[in-house]
């Protein structure tokens, strides 16, 4: 899908050792890039980055992008022609437990990449993801555009218009007329293999029926435009690709989300889940939850469709289905090979 364009390249990538960080480190080893990862820890067990030992096939530093001056000295040392920068609390419902821990990494977290690549002034090409929460959601039944307002009414979303913000600001500051390209991508709820995150319906869905207990669902009725993981990882390669390129008329916000037939509740989506692996109880437990989260949440992907030639792959059929032959290949198959293979299967369609 790239050509050779992150062959040979270094890229960084901030938040390594996460869901997505561990596919987006599988899928540039095998377009041949050589992979730096930062991250504070391994975010989860089990965990993909070690299932897949990942941390063997790349050069990894344990440090966390709250700490400035490390993240700058790292970045000067590594010279970056790519960087993607991943790392933050991505869970809504932590940000009710520990909003500052949720502010600092999601919104300074931010700033200090973008600081550390002003201070290295070494010419790459850095797309900074966030979130489809970044908007200031009120709920209406057509999408967000990047143009739409920013803000939430919860910290995580709070945070992530934050660093929406703080990367425009970046960006018109001190790169619009530097060889430094930044941009920021935003992605909908995204699922896949090799996700064991807290809160997460898919990694809960897998925790519960190994236990032989049936799935609580919090907010069945929530609305989400779902997609596989690959989706948008292929939208911030490409995004990335066309940066190295092109001037900075790429250095923007942009949208990688699903067609509208694939966009659902969870409750549907955890039914598919269901009948793809042939087990599983679900239970409505939504009189119980207390705190604010959206019930709908849409996004237009015209610009990425127009301007980057990007579009989804996955029918959500076909999304579940990929996940699910995940996990029912896990402990009793190479991980690493499996999931290259479901790269490889994910590029032909």
């Amino acid at each position: 899908m790239f050509s050779d364009m992150f062959t040979g390249k270094k890229v960084l990538i901030t938040g390594n050792t996460g869901f997505k960080g561990s596919w987006l480190t599988v899928w540039l080893l095998k377009l041949g890039a050589r992979v730096y990862g930062i991250s504070k820890d391994i975010p989860s067990q089990p965990s993909m980055f070690e299932e897949l030992g990942l941390a063997k096939r790349i050069t990894h530093y344990h440090h966390d992008i709250r700490d400035v001056e490390t993240v700058c000295r790292l970045v000067a040392e590594i010279m970056p022609d790519f960087v993607f920068h991943l790392a933050a609390q991505p869970i809504v419902s932590l940000s009710y437990k520990d909003p500052i821990e949720t502010l600092s990494s999601n919104v300074m977290g931010t700033a200090h990449v973008l600081e550390a690549l002003r201070r290295s002034s070494h010419p790459c090409c850095a797309v900074i993801i966030t979130s489809d929460k970044c908007y200031d959601n009120v709920e209406w039944v057509w999408g967000y555009r990047e143009t739409d307002g920013l803000g939430g009414k919860d910290i995580y979303s709070g945070s992530k218009g934050a660093a929406e913000l703080v990367i425009k600001s970046y960006f018109h500051s001190f790169f619009a007329r530097s060889g430094i390209k930044v941009a920021s991508a935003r992605a909908g709820n995204v699922i896949g293999g090799g996700d064991w995150a807290t809160d997460r319906i898919i990694p809960d869905c897998m925790r519960a029926w190994s236990a032989g207990q049936p799935v609580t669902i919090r907010n069945p009725h929530a609305t989400r435009p779902w997609q596989h993981v690959l989706e948008p990882l292929s939208g911030y390669m490409l995004l990335a690709s066309k940066m190295w390129n092109e001037p900075t008329m790429y250095c923007e916000g942009w949208n990688f989300g699903p067609y509208a037939d694939s966009v659902a509740n969870v409750w549907d989506v955890s039914s598919m889940v269901v009948r793809n692996f042939g087990i599983g109880e679900l239970v409505d437990i939504s009189f119980n939850s207390q705190v604010h989260e959206a019930k709908l949440l849409m996004l237009e992907i015209s610009k990425a469709a127009y301007n980057l030639k990007w579009a989804p792959k996955l029918s959500l059929e076909k999304t579940v289905k990929f996940t699910s032959d995940w996990y029912k290949a896990y402990k009793s198959n190479d991980m690493y090979i499996f999931s290259v293979n479901q790269i490889l299967e994910y590029c032909k369609n």
